[in-house]
């Protein structure tokens, strides 16, 4: 069965678009912890604040977004995403000209806003164009993609922003890229976009919520996501600090293993979705599990070993390139089939659960900040492979529901 019929061919295609533009922000963001490291001499604990901004909104955003989409369309959810995503990297010029972190801080919680909206219209869009049995796949496809930005956002900061690091490269990067975004609004504004499955088939938000939180394998995913989630950031936003440390280089040459490690989650994300013609998404998901917690636990065993730290710290974003799709997927699975308890329309709200579970890279990232300070930075990759446990536990109790049905 083909995972893209014909007819959403194109829509598919340019929702599509949309997981490599937020791909860019979240690993040009990543990047920044290094770069205002540098340029106001901080702690690990305070460039989190940083991600916190960033992942925060996330979370403060994703609700409102869904009930917006619910009201008008997926089409407008993408130009206000698009919109609010391009106002927070214009506004880091002012930034840049007040030399003020708050100011910063605001623009990206503006721009991640802006990001928030996009993921939470773009994935169940995708989820609903086509059959049910093919929606997981569906989604690892688009998602696919994503890692496609996450390698343009590094390679923008290895050349634009850490090469020369100060308040106006960075400042100057993330103004064209709001530029950018301004004239891909413009295009999507012009295109003819179909509404999506549940148009006009809604239920209550109180019944809504009723069924979800009656959801268990709904509930645990979210709570999956939200640790997933936490490790990909904890283990991302350090991986430049740790480079420099074992291997005694500056950032823009730190910055090339961290590019290594997102073209491995990028080859190994098409690797696991072509897998899953072959192989249940729940059993892919209890191996990534395993050996990405295994990895993180090397890390801390092999501190000070130089590149044998670095190997295991690359190898952990080639294994859990599958998650964050595949939860996301396995969560939402019959939450529109009334057979299963659920009710068409369930998905909009459902998914704002999941990008609100986003959370966890806001709130956990500054744990492994606290953990690095403390400890050494080597120690805190503990908070990740905790983290990729809980992913474990839940890949277990899908596999098995799916087992006894």
């Amino acid at each position: 069965m083909k995972a893209v019929e014909r007819k959403n061919l194109l829509p598919f295609c340019l929702v599509t678009v949309l997981f490599l533009l937020w791909g860019i922000a979240n690993n040009m963001t990543d990047t920044l912890l290094s770069a205002f490291k540098r340029i106001m001499t901080m702690t690990d604990t305070q460039t989190s604040l940083i991600q916190f901004a960033f992942y925060g909104s996330y979370f403060c955003f994703a609700l409102p977004a869904a009930l917006f989409i619910r009201k008008k369309s997926y089409k407008s959810g993408v130009i206000l995403g698009l919109a609010l995503y391009a106002a927070g990297a214009i506004l880091f010029l002012p930034a840049a000209k007040a030399a003020s972190y708050g100011f910063y801080l605001v623009a990206i919680y503006i721009l991640a806003g802006g990001c928030s909206i996009l993921e939470t219209t773009a994935n169940p869009y995708i989820l609903s164009m086509g059959s049910p049995e093919t929606a997981t796949r569906r989604l690892n496809i688009a998602q696919a993609f994503n890692p496609l930005g996450s390698i343009t956002g590094i390679l923008l900061s290895k050349f634009f922003i850490l090469k020369d690091i100060s308040l106006y490269s960075v400042s100057g990067t993330y103004m064209t890229l709001g530029l950018v975004l301004v004239v891909i609004m413009v295009v999507m504004l012009c295109v003819k976009m179909p509404e999506g499955r549940d148009a006009g088939d809604q239920d209550s938000l109180k019944a809504t919520f009723k069924r979800l939180f009656a959801n268990r394998k709904y509930i645990f995913g979210v709570v999956a996501q939200f640790f997933y989630v936490g490790a990909q950031i904890g283990t991302w936003s350090f991986t430049i600090r740790l480079a420099m440390q074992e291997l005694g280089i500056v950032e823009a040459k730190a910055a090339t293993i961290y590019l290594l490690s997102i073209i491995g989650f990028s080859v190994s994300r098409f690797v696991y979705t072509w897998l899953m013609k072959f192989i249940k998404p729940t059993v892919l998901l209890i191996a990534s599990a395993i050996l990405s917690a295994l990895c993180a636990a090397m890390v801390v065993i092999t501190a000070g070993s130089g590149m044998t730290a670095i190997v295991f710290l690359m190898l952990i974003s080639v294994f859990m390139s599958l998650m964050f799709p595949t939860i996301y997927g396995i969560a939402l699975d019959g939450i529109e089939d009334p057979g299963k308890g659920g009710h068409p329309g369930d998905a909009k709200i459902g998914a704002s659960g999941l990008i609100m579970a986003i959370l966890g890279g806001a709130l956990l990232t500054p744990l492994q900040a606290m953990v690095s300070d403390a400890a050494g930075i080597s120690l805190s990759y503990l908070i990740p492979m905790v983290c990729f446990i809980v992913v474990l536990l839940f890949a277990i109790y899908s596999n098995r529901t799916q087992l006894t049905r």
